[in-house]
């Protein structure tokens, strides 16, 4: 089966920005700004605007914050409809925070996405074309890449190469020429025998690689890692620039 039909997604928000320093303000860092939108509405309002019904959060640090902006948002009528994984107790990591929230999202394939990424799309919406790559059958994880030489806010030498075939493989140490954007589509099944407690998303998307089940699709558009306070500044100068030449196109 190829393409599927997605209703839910999940941001990964429970991180401790510890990398952000001063410049969050002391806010958890998905509720950082960056042209005066917080990185939390950044991604919410892309899975909104791909039509997904649900979106599940995940709390740690400074939890109440998060809750008082998503209220707000509901209050103003912004979708999705957000359910809460609270990690209060222990943060779990990529995989754990994930796997603590599968009864919240379901049997079939969902959408995740990092509180710290921003992304626009040139063309066809990243998630909308997630979900038309999705091949049931053949995946149990189908990642966004982006190019390592456009990405902003970008470090190190790369995260995938891809095959013609769309598998892709995990730089281990040689360069790779794509970064992972955090953009994902992810089955359930994924998890089946993964571990109890904290633990990396990775070691999941290793084992995929290895099964020849993990897949990866380019992103057509700009994609920014706001992740330290050098990389907040090179955003809201990337996000500036672009509402300066869409108004200079409107005129």
């Amino acid at each position: 089966m190829s393409g599927a039909q997605i209703t839910k997604a999940m941001i990964l928000a429970a991180g401790l920005g510890t990398r952000m320093k001063d410049a969050g303000a002391g806010k958890p860092k998905p509720l950082v700004e960056v042209a005066s939108r917080s990185l939390l509405d950044h991604a919410l309002d892309r899975i909104e605007e791909a039509g997904i019904n649900e979106c599940v959060v995940n709390l740690h640090f400074r939890p109440d914050q998060v809750r008082a902006r998503l209220d707000q948002r509901a209050a103003e009528n912004q979708g999705p409809k957000v359910l809460y994984s609270d990690e209060s107790d222990q943060l779990l990591d990529t995989g754990g925070g994930l796997k603590k929230a599968l009864p919240l999202l379901g049997p079939g394939p969902f959408f995740v996405a990092n509180a710290d990424a921003i992304w626009r799309d040139t063309g066809e919406a990243s998630i909308s074309k997630l979900a038309r790559a999705w091949d049931d059958n053949q995946m149990d994880a189908l990642l966004l890449l982006h190019p390592l030489e456009t990405a902003l806010g970008a470090s190190g030498n790369g995260d995938y190469a891809l095959a013609a075939d769309g598998r892709i493989t995990r730089a281990r140490s040689d360069p790779a020429p794509f970064l992972f954007t955090g953009l994902r589509l992810l089955h359930p099944r994924l998890f089946y025998g993964s571990p109890d407690g904290a633990f990396s998303i990775l070691e999941l998307f290793d084992r995929a690689e290895s099964e020849g089940r993990l897949f990866g699709i380019v992103q057509d558009g700009m994609w920014m890692h706001v992740g330290t306070p050098d990389g907040l500044i090179a955003a809201e100068q990337a996000l500036s620039h672009e509402a300066t030449k869409t108004t200079e196109q409107g005129l």
